[in-house]
């Protein structure tokens, strides 16, 4: 869904004070948030999402805050809706932004180490299988 210019300078606004240097990228109708390389949250029909893993997760559950779903019925599990009333209060808003970049952090370390990939887990496989010959 669209993203109104409006929502988009808000939410900008209150970010930029607790995360120095944050910038966009439009993405599939939705906008992408980024702080140096670290993509942390989405904002998608006005509603703004932060990168979720499963140490921080609960928080959002605890609210009642709602999954991302990109697609009605596929929820994503990496983001989270963030409390309205956060927005509203910058040292509550700086601790779940950091979270959010924590997550989002050990998300890019796991890549670029292969740990928690497809590729790692075929590879122990067979590390396995060879030991048991």
């Amino acid at each position: 869904m669209p993203v109104s210019e409006g929502y988009l300078t808000y939410i900008l606004d209150q970010l930029r004070p607790v995360v120095p240097g944050v910038r966009t990228r439009r993405m599939f109708g939705g906008i992408g948030l980024y702080a140096s390389e670290l993509f942390f949250g989405v904002i998608d029909d006005d509603v703004l999402y932060l990168k979720v893993d499963d140490t921080t997760r609960g928080e959002y559950e605890a609210r009642g805050m709602p999954p991302f779903s990109p697609i009605e019925g596929h929820a994503s599990m990496n983001y989270s809706q963030l409390p309205e009333e956060i927005l509203e209060d910058r040292e509550t808003l700086q601790l779940w932004t950091n979270r959010s970049l924590d997550v989002a952090r050990a998300a890019k370390r796991t890549r670029a180490t292969g740990k928690g990939t497809k590729r790692a887990a075929k590879k122990a496989a067979k590390k396995a299988a060879k030991k048991k010959r």
